[in-house]
């Protein structure tokens, strides 16, 4: 297996090594989807797990960011990203075996020993993030970096609906009629998702890399580097607020459906495929407006919409009857699929984008390493919280008593994980205010983006009807907040608004 990096890569050469890094992400997605998610909360809850425990679960892939500061010293010592990320994602991977091994053959059942592998194969993945972060810098042309990173993500996507929705379907009929053997098949699981991770990292070493060279300067003065970057910073500083709020509650969303709604895993994955659908049918969209504007005018588009999908969260229960649970749920779901679609792929690729060419490892590498903090504390400090708010709730009525109909109706009832969604929803709407100050090149107004969006939307109602109506709620919510907290503006815009302007062109109107 020859890993060394070449001089020069003709154009066929880097098209070939594009289709390999496909490869690879199918091999990736579909070991993370027998790992994770629902299911690595299924599995943890049927032994036994805690909600600390699951909090620590949801925090490790984080929590390990910092050795990626191995990775920076590895590619000093040897100049070699793709040597680095392949030999770290086997070494990675091989942990994941060892858990489906240990029920299997040394009947093991409790969650500890899960845990402890699982930070292994998280410490070796966060080592090989960062060289493969760079080496992807340098390999995928910049002017394709939305489209291609949107079509890889469209790929994965489909995979992983095709294997959780089969998966949620089996072990839901080993739960119902052999549950004793319910715990073998997650064990069989994890022995398939390692032995897959393994062959996608050799369809990888296959990929080529072009030279680089990184300063052989203090490991600390390189990191410090880009905090003094002050564009840099600023980025650092949204990524860090928006990942905290993020993190504080997502990762409980499958408990709260599991333990407080009873949903099985059918219609959990379920949901979840309805998000991805909806993360795959808008994802090209997206890589398309990132690439023709800016990631951060689609950050601003997405995020709020995401702030509403946490809101929502908090009125799905509220009452017992399954029917308006389960649509509700649904229209939580197409949403977030459609938000996350955005906020990942724009996060990732201005990421790349702000990074120094020469030293992206560098620039990626403290990114990950300082967003890591927050990331990997707020699933902690969730858990904590949702047992803190185990016994309180918070009910608000509208009671009607009459001769002949008493009604009670539920306006807001808040409870354990209920109030970590709102505390969370609340902690990603301050953080919006930080992205104001990324500046990124090519950047266009956020108007400039929904206008030529509903554009589209007007063209094709059918694809994005659901999604037009958003961007109009989300605007009105957003203007007032901001007017909220910059009454200046307001007096500024009344200003402006005095002196003649030119009308808009009809065609730009809805």
């Amino acid at each position: 297996m020859k890993l060394n990096p070449a001089s020069n890569l003709s154009e066929a050469e880097i098209k070939t090594g594009l289709k390999y890094v496909i490869g690879d992400g199918l091999a990736t997605e579909a070991m993370t989807t027998l790992t994770g998610g629902a299911f690595l909360v299924a599995f943890a809850l049927l032994l036994g797990a805690t909600n600390f425990e699951i909090g620590l679960m949801a925090a490790l892939p984080t929590l390990t960011n910092v050795f990626q500061l191995a990775s920076i010293w590895l590619v000093r010592r040897y100049n070699n990203r793709r040597a680095i990320s392949v030999i770290c994602s086997l070494l990675a991977r091989v942990p994941l075996i060892i858990i489906g091994i240990l029920p299997l053959v040394a009947g093991i059942t409790t969650i500890q020993p899960v845990i402890f592998f699982l930070f292994f194969y998280y410490l070796f993945a966060s080592i090989a993030g960062p060289s493969w972060n760079a080496w992807m810098k340098d390999l995928v042309p910049e002017q394709l970096l939305g489209t291609y990173f949107a079509k890889r993500a469209r790929n994965m996507q489909l995979l992983n609906v095709l294997l959780s929705i089969s998966l949620a379907f089996f072990i839901d009929h080993i739960k119902d009629h052999f549950a004793s053997y319910e715990l073998m098949v997650y064990a069989v699981m994890f022995v398939v998702a390692g032995s897959v991770g393994v062959i996608g990292a050799l369809v990888l070493s296959k990929a080529p890399e072009p030279q680089s060279t990184l300063t052989n300067e203090n490991i600390f003065r390189l990191l410090a580097r880009p905090l003094k970057d002050a564009n840099f910073r600023s980025l650092l500083v949204f990524n860090s607020a928006w990942l905290f709020a993020f993190n504080l509650a997502t990762p409980f969303f499958n408990v709260f459906m599991m333990k407080t709604l009873g949903l099985s895993l059918s219609y959990i994955i379920g949901l979840t495929i309805l998000s991805q659908l909806a993360s795959i049918s808008t994802v090209r969209m997206w890589g398309t407006f990132s690439d023709r504007y800016s990631n951060k005018s689609v950050l601003a588009i997405c995020t709020p919409l995401y702030i509403f999908v946490l809101i929502a969260w908090c009125f799905a229960g509220i009452y017992s009857r399954f029917l308006p649970n389960i649509i509700l749920l649904a229209v939580i779901f197409i949403v977030s699929g459609i938000a996350t679609a955005g906020i990942n792929l724009s996060l990732i690729n201005i990421g790349l984008k702000l990074a120094s060419r020469n030293e992206s490892i560098v620039y990626l590498s403290a990114k990950n390493i300082i967003t890591s903090v927050f990331a990997s504390v707020a699933p902690l400090v969730g858990g904590l919280l949702a047992d803190y708010f185990t016994q309180r709730r918070l009910l608000i009525n509208i009671e009607y008593t009459g001769p002949k109909l008493n009604k009670v109706l539920h306006l807001v009832s808040l409870h354990e994980w209920n109030f970590l969604f709102l505390i969370g929803a609340a902690l990603a709407f301050i953080s919006l205010e930080f992205l104001g100050q990324v500046k990124e090149t090519g950047e266009v107004e956020k108007d400039e983006v929904i206008r030529v969006m509903r554009s589209s939307i007007r063209n094709n109602l059918k694809d994005y009807f659901l999604i037009g109506q958003l961007i109009g709620l989300q605007e009105q919510l957003w203007g007032i907040f901001r007017r909220t907290l910059h009454p200046e503006k307001k007096s500024k815009k009344k200003d402006a608004d005095a002196e003649p302007v030119q009308k808009d062109d009809p065609e730009d109107q809805l």
